[in-house]
């Protein structure tokens, strides 16, 4: 499945690859998931008007989760 989303992250994995000038690529599960994250996380909790029940249903998460990944972010 394509969408606006996923092409963008497919453009720029490919970009890293391109810009890694003969070095070897290193974790980047962790890369993307760290790059993505954060800002997820901040635009759902501003839709959510900071509300940690709303914005955990939006995601699809337990709010328990949600407060941990917040705080693993530096954003509670």
């Amino acid at each position: 499945m394509s969408n606006e989303l996923s092409d963008c992250v497919r453009r720029s994995i490919n970009r890293y690859f391109r810009d890694l000038d003969g070095e070897s690529p290193h974790a980047i599960y962790d890369m993307v998931i760290a790059s993505v994250e954060r800002p997820m996380l901040e635009v759902v909790m501003k839709q959510a008007g900071g509300n940690q029940t709303v914005a955990a249903e939006m995601l699809g998460i337990s709010r328990s989760t949600l407060r941990r990944k917040l705080a693993e972010h530096n954003l509670s």
